[in-house]
């Protein structure tokens, strides 16, 4: 399995999304940290209210959460599934057949019968 094409490309049509998708957040959320730690008087503006730019930025965090889950739903549901689907089906059929040789096998041919009859 690990070698047929189609589970390889399966697992770079994976990686195509998750690498880059993990870096750009990794990279939002480093900047996130530092600018609370660095900028505190950047993070400290007021924006309206008692709604500093930190408080935007960390419930933007959340939205952005969101926002790739729902990118990665849509890609999976695009790009991975159908594939993926296919190899299940593949692979359960060959377990099916499998199944079925190996209770051919432990009946001993002869058609369900005890041998002892």
């Amino acid at each position: 399995m690990g070698t047929d094409p189609r589970f390889v490309e399966l697992k770079r049509r994976l990686k195509v999304f998750v690498f880059p998708m993990s870096i750009a957040f990794f990279a939002w959320y480093l900047l996130y940290v530092l600018m609370s730690a660095f900028a505190r008087d950047t993070m400290a503006i007021v924006l309206f209210g008692s709604v500093n730019v930190a408080l935007v930025f960390g419930l933007l965090q959340f939205a952005t959460t969101f926002g790739i889950a729902f990118l990665y739903a849509r890609y999976a549901a695009r790009r991975l599934d159908p594939l993926a689907e296919e190899l299940r089906a593949e692979l359960s059929g060959a377990a099916d057949d499998r199944a079925t040789v190996e209770a051919g096998v432990a009946v001993g041919g002869s058609g369900g019968k005890a041998v002892n009859e």
